[in-house]
């Protein structure tokens, strides 16, 4: 279960808006650690463009 579907019993809000500390507490405890979508895909890039430049450099 993902905390966009839970409510916080402090505050009656859903715990992925945030809005009391106790909400933003459970939030950040049960966000997964590491790296985001955005990070994975600019990494992803990187790699690719370094690969490029690799492939560039070896034929000439």
């Amino acid at each position: 279960m993902t905390y966009d579907r839970l409510v916080c019993a402090n505050c009656a809000a859903p715990v992925a808006e945030g809005r009391c500390p106790v909400c933003r507490a459970n939030r950040e405890r049960l966000t997964p650690p590491g790296l985001s979508p955005a990070m994975l895909l600019t990494l992803a890039i990187a790699l690719l463009a370094a690969i490029a430049l690799l492939a560039a450099v070896r034929t000439v």
